[in-house]
């Protein structure tokens, strides 16, 4: 591979593939999100289409316009932009009427049909990373204890149930009450509001949907995920090891760690 088509959304993830790309000596052609991407993705890629929400076609001319045969998605849109700032151009418009419902992986899948329509593979880019996915164990913060351990498994058990109506990834349980489930408003949203009822303390997971595909919707953390919980005062955070993605590694694991909080694989 010499060219890589991105697809980026939001937060470190598209930066930190770019990077990657770039140490690989892979030239950069991306499509990013207005008012989603990070500005300083532009200054790592070889070129860079600025696209509203939904334009399916612009994205897939620019990659054909570049010779890309190979694509990677990485960063998610906010459910926000998505109320407020949806612009489907007519190839959008009859994806989405072809898969049927507006539900990420639907959606998500789709665009990569159409991709894959136009001879662009879809790859996955987590493997281009080093170190990015969580082990097992401890990896930050204090020893779990016994309760914690107890309403890890409690919420992992009501994560795996919900998972295949395609719902969220993020439950959170504490003292063997579930807190709160992510929905349709995300992870923080739902984090706050699982605290404001229940209080400090919470139990945290973040586990992928059954059949999710991991190309494009893989479950991670950052350093803003730890900031989040601190805020609301969760103790702890379990992620699927060898599967979920943990961002700016060294510093999310860091600020866990001053912040007392536990983030622990299992699996």
């Amino acid at each position: 591979m010499t060219k890589l088509g991105l697809i980026a959304g939001n937060g470190s993830f598209p930066i930190a593939v770019a990077k990657a790309a770039r140490l690989r000596g892979i030239a950069v052609i991306a499509v990013a999100h207005r008012q989603e991407t990070e500005p300083a993705l532009e200054a790592l890629c070889d070129q860079i289409a600025w696209i509203e929400v939904g334009q399916l076609e612009t994205m897939i001319e620019t990659f054909k316009g570049a010779g890309i045969k190979v694509a990677a998605m990485a960063g998610g849109i906010s459910r926000a932009r998505l109320q407020t700032s949806f612009a489907p151009d007519q190839r959008a418009l009859k994806m989405l009427a072809r898969v049927g419902k507006f539900s990420d992986d639907a959606v998500l899948r789709g665009v990569a049909a159409e991709l894959e329509a136009e001879g662009i593979s879809v790859i996955d880019p987590v493997p281009m990373l080093e170190r990015a996915l969580a082990v097992a164990g401890r990896q930050a913060g204090p020893e779990p204890s016994a309760a914690q351990l107890k309403d890890l498994e409690l919420a992992l058990a009501v994560t795996r149930a919900l998972g295949a109506f395609d719902i969220g990834q993020a439950v959170a349980v504490r003292d063997g009450v579930v807190a709160a489930i992510e929905a349709v408003e995300g992870t923080d949203a739902a984090l706050r509001r699982g605290a404001a009822l229940c209080g400090r303390g919470l139990v945290v997971v973040k586990a992928a949907k059954p059949g999710q595909d991991l190309r494009f919707d893989r479950p991670a953390i950052g350093p803003n995920t730890i900031v989040l919980l601190d805020e609301i005062g969760a103790s702890m955070i379990g992620v699927e090891a060898g599967l979920t993605l943990i961002l700016e590694r060294e510093n999310t694991l860091e600020l866990a760690e001053r912040s007392g909080i536990t983030v622990y694989g299992y699996g």
